[in-house]
């Protein structure tokens, strides 16, 4: 039977300063001034209209994303964080996370975001060498990248997190490493670390940069992995590393296929509705303009077909280092442990997979190809 799992919210602020070459996300250069009071406004109104998910469930976890939420003043994140609060009440220990780009933080309002009750910040980095940054489009420079990790510590948020990238254009082994250790030396209680990937629909991939070769990239990942090992920083996501305790909940729930709502333009939702046996999946209407001028913001509701629930649970879990507890795949999905049972065979007898009584478990070789494991359940 289907049980009711953890609930969080996602909240979608789609403009930045301007479009990284790189990004495919759902994020609009800024053109003259944003419309904030009316996109708070629009945002309420679209969670009033998803509260029935609720389903009289507490608020897990919260991450507002972009585009730059940084964009909107304190004021604004204040007014939309106790607007969500008067819809749907908050877990006592709840987890608020903002998106920050540090081209874009005034450090007097660090101590600003933390009143109006954004206790975790997650800054883009992405890297620490100017060329890089010039390449990659960002608008910050190294001094406000590392300037900013330092007040964000000063101001007292329980945690906040640097987004760094690797395998950039022209990136040696010695600079990706470099990045890796001035990250660390600004003492993030959790970095995300993951590789610059070509995506359609990009300034890159319709003029590819010149990129380090695949011998290259496999250096750069198996040497940094065991730099931020040494370094103190576990990891626990295919590219997630955290200090003990500081794990990302909200980004824990995703890939253990828990319930959020998605909230702003082009946000997606995942729902269970335990007692009619369904999960669904929302979208919300994508383009700005068109998300404030409506009164109805979900343009698709498809339902997650049991047949599809196991491999889309896959796809989500195995993200994850830890062990897979066959109880959870089964009150996350409504099946039997049985409708894996072929795949897990196969993966086991491959390498890449391991089986105890209570859980499956992913080896290192399953964990490096996870798209082959995946296949073994197609």
């Amino acid at each position: 039977m289907l049980s009711l799992p953890p609930l969080s919210l996602y909240v979608h602020i789609p403009w930045c300063v301007q479009k990284c070459p790189y990004c495919d996300f759902n994020s609009h250069g800024q053109q003259g001034e944003l419309p904030k009071a009316e996109y708070i406004t629009a945002l309420l109104k679209d969670l009033e209209q998803d509260i029935h998910y609720a389903q009289g469930r507490k608020l897990h976890s919260i991450f507002i994303g972009g585009g730059t939420p940084s964009l909107f003043e304190a004021s604004y994140i204040k007014q939309l964080l106790q607007g969500i609060n008067a819809l749907i009440e908050f877990e006592d220990d709840i987890e608020i996370t903002m998106e920050a780009n540090p081209g874009t933080l005034e450090h007097d309002s660090l101590k600003a975001y933390q009143a109006a009750g954004i206790n975790r910040l997650s800054m883009g980095v992405q890297s620490f060498a100017s060329d890089k940054l010039n390449l990659l489009g960002r608008i910050h420079n190294q001094g406000e990248a590392e300037s900013a990790a330092i007040e964000a510590n000063k101001a007292g948020f329980n945690s906040f997190n640097l987004d760094l990238m690797h395998g950039l254009p022209n990136q040696s082994f010695e600079q990706a490493m470099d990045d890796i250790e001035k990250a660390a030396s600004l003492a993030p209680p959790h970095l995300s670390w993951y590789q610059l990937t070509i995506e359609p629909n990009t300034l890159f991939h319709s003029k590819p940069p010149q990129l380090p070769d695949d011998e290259a990239l496999w250096h750069i990942y198996e040497q940094g992995q065991k730099k931020l090992a040494e370094l103190g920083y576990q990891q626990y996501e295919i590219s997630a590393y955290a200090k003990p305790g500081f794990q990302c909940k909200h980004n824990l729930n995703y890939w253990r296929f828990g319930d959020y709502l998605g909230i702003g333009c082009g946000a997606h939702g995942k729902i269970t509705q335990a007692k009619a046996n369904k999960i669904i999946r929302t979208v919300k209407i994508k383009h700005p303009k068109g998300y404030l001028a409506s009164n109805n913001w979900t343009y698709q509701t498809d339902e997650v077909e049991p047949e599809d629930r196991a491999l889309e649970y896959l796809m989500n879990r195995l993200r994850l280092i830890a062990p897979i507890p066959k109880i959870e795949f089964e009150q996350t999905t409504g099946l039997s442990r049985g409708e894996l049972k072929s795949g897990m065979d196969k993966a086991i007898a491959k390498g890449l997979m391991t089986e105890s009584e209570a859980h499956w478990q992913t080896t290192p070789k399953g964990q490096m190809f996870v798209n082959e494991l995946l296949s073994q359940f197609c």
